[in-house]
């Protein structure tokens, strides 16, 4: 089982503790996380890319001249996709990009994703994250109590609303729940940093 230490927020190891093997300690498989990257990226397109086709481009009823003797190719429209300010042909129109994974190939590619982590050593285990008040200065020392200065995950089992307004302003950090936990944020953020509690709770869902 990986042994990892548990920090408090003034950086000190308080405690050790084991993850499971079955979620923190498999092998990762890249193309597997690959898959549901594209997956998350794709689910958040909006789709809402819209181009005229010629029946929508104003103007273009009349045929521009006549069919034979003038020497011209024969045209019918001015808005056909070869003129200028004619319509776009085969252009992109609303749709959606949303599609799914099943569910062995999501726990495969989030289990990868913890254990990518704790083989980079980028996991932090912190007994717990509270702020009496919301003020950044208390997240901005514990990031860098815990050297986590860059861009950092930091994963909460449940609402602290003083804990995320107070991280809201910190570029390239940001606060999550377990039920909202995604491959993409914990790939994308250089230091995952996550509470005693959150672990527990990520050990359940996924074991």
């Amino acid at each position: 089982m990986p042994k990892v230490s548990v920090y408090d927020m003034n950086g000190k190891v308080v405690a050790d503790t084991e993850l499971s093997d079955a979620i923190f300690g498999i092998e990762p498989n890249t193309a597997v996380m690959h898959a549901m990257v594209v997956n998350y990226l794709a689910n958040q397109r909006q789709g809402t890319q819209s181009t005229l086709t010629r029946t929508e481009v104003r103007g273009g009823g009349r045929k521009p001249w006549r069919q034979k003797g003038t020497g011209h190719a024969r045209q019918g429209s001015i808005r056909a996709p070869q003129w200028t300010h004619g319509g776009v042909a085969l252009g992109p129109k609303p749709r959606s990009y949303y599609y799914t994974l099943n569910k062995k190939v999501r726990r495969l590619a989030m289990k990868s994703a913890l254990s990518s982590k704790v083989l980079d050593n980028n996991l932090i285990v912190v007994n717990n994250i509270s702020c009496d008040e919301i003020k950044t200065k208390t997240v901005v020392n514990m990031l860098k109590a815990l050297g986590a200065e860059g861009k950092a995950l930091i994963v909460m089992p449940e609402v602290n609303k003083n804990v995320i307004k107070s991280a809201n302003n910190i570029p390239g950090v940001k606060t999550t729940l377990v039920n909202t936990l995604n491959v993409y944020d914990i790939l994308n953020y250089d230091k995952f940093i996550v509470v005693t509690d959150a672990v527990a709770k990520i050990e359940e869902v996924y074991c």
